[in-house]
């Protein structure tokens, strides 16, 4: 029995940045075509002019809806807004109607998601300076797709490899989020890092929290953090069923996840995960975004202004990432709002 390829919108991003050139650097590659059917929600001009700048010999499919792609390597399907201005286009600086139009992009694959007619978002870079003087009032995806969806504080999970990594806290000072070390904020996190893994597909699974001090503190001996709150966070969310571990010594638990000991690591702070998951290998590392009502991957980095429309940019990453999300779509179960 053939099992039909998902539908993945991909939102072209800032017409100013890689984002237009990635994504027709990815959908040359043959593989993606197999996985999965990408359809590109942006400008099917600038696409064109991408295509002509990587020197990729692809066609363009203009399409009004999902159903009209032809989904054949060799053609991209664009969903076509038309909303770039060729003419006042200026790669590699921030613009207005590249801000506005990043937004409408999303906000079109969200429209699309929501009413089940493409199976999930894998989406391309914008940037937070174009955004800010179109006057879009988001600062960046996740707050976007956490208002369009109606959603409440959607968590993020890192994937590169066999490495999962969720974030206990986020953009906040380092002394900011030992404050936000609470026993009550593991126990939850732990409770939402294990729905997220079920949602994937993920069965038996196991979540180590990392440690905050060297050596977890000893026992106290370098920290109290582990003693007073992290710990009993965790052993209030194996109360619930939740087979969790910890806290384990930051400098040795994200290679064991690697390696197969946990299905996922909650990462108590930033720069703690996201050096773990970049080291591991940079241009490989995937954000999921979990917490909506259909599965959305990105790539983890920004619009690269400084290489942009220089056919330079790699698109590693975005192949990744087009490719993490058919791996999950067949298994990821849909939440109802």
């Amino acid at each position: 029995m053939t099992i039909e390829r998902a539908i993945i919108a991909i939102p072209m991003g800032d017409a100013a940045g890689i984002g237009p050139e990635i994504t027709v650097k990815s959908l040359a590659k043959e593989e993606i075509y197999s996985m999965c059917r990408p359809l590109v929600v942006g400008d099917a001009a600038t696409i064109r002019e991408a295509i002509v700048v990587t020197e990729t010999n692809l066609k363009v499919n203009e399409v009004s809806s999902p159903a009209e792609g032809k989904y054949e390597f060799g053609t991209i399907d664009v969903l076509n807004l038309a909303n770039i201005d060729a003419k006042a286009l200026q790669p590699g600086k921030v613009q207005a109607q590249c801000g506005q139009a990043a937004f409408e992009y999303i906000k079109k694959s969200v429209q699309l998601a929501m009413d089940g007619e493409v199976a999930a978002l894998a989406t391309t870079p914008i940037n937070k300076e174009s955004l800010k003087a179109a006057n879009v009032p988001f600062i960046g995806h996740t707050e976007m797709l956490e208002s369009l969806t109606n959603s409440k504080d959607p968590l993020t999970m890192f994937e590169v490899r066999s490495l999962r990594i969720f974030f206990l806290t986020r953009h906040v000072s380092l002394k900011e989020a030992i404050t936000q070390m609470t026993k009550e904020r593991v126990h939850d996190y732990l409770i939402r890092c294990d729905q997220a893994l079920q949602r994937l597909g993920i069965e038996n699974r196991s979540i180590a929290v990392a440690g905050l001090n060297p050596h977890s503190g000893e026992g106290g001996l370098f920290g109290d953090e582990e003693v007073k709150e992290i710990g009993p966070g965790i052993e209030a969310a194996k109360r619930d069923g939740i087979n969790a571990y910890g806290p384990v010594p930051a400098d040795s638990v994200f290679f064991q996840a690697l390696n197969g000991k946990y299905d996922a690591v909650l990462s108590l702070y930033h720069d703690q995960g996201h050096i773990a998951a970049k080291m591991t290998d940079f241009h490989r590392t995937i954000s999921i975004t979990n917490g909506l009502p259909f599965l959305r991957t990105s790539v983890d980095h920004g619009t690269a202004f400084d290489i942009a429309w220089k056919n330079i940019a790699s698109s590693v990453s975005m192949e990744e990432c087009i490719k993490l999300a058919a791996q999950y779509a067949p298994k990821f179960t849909r939440e109802s709002l």
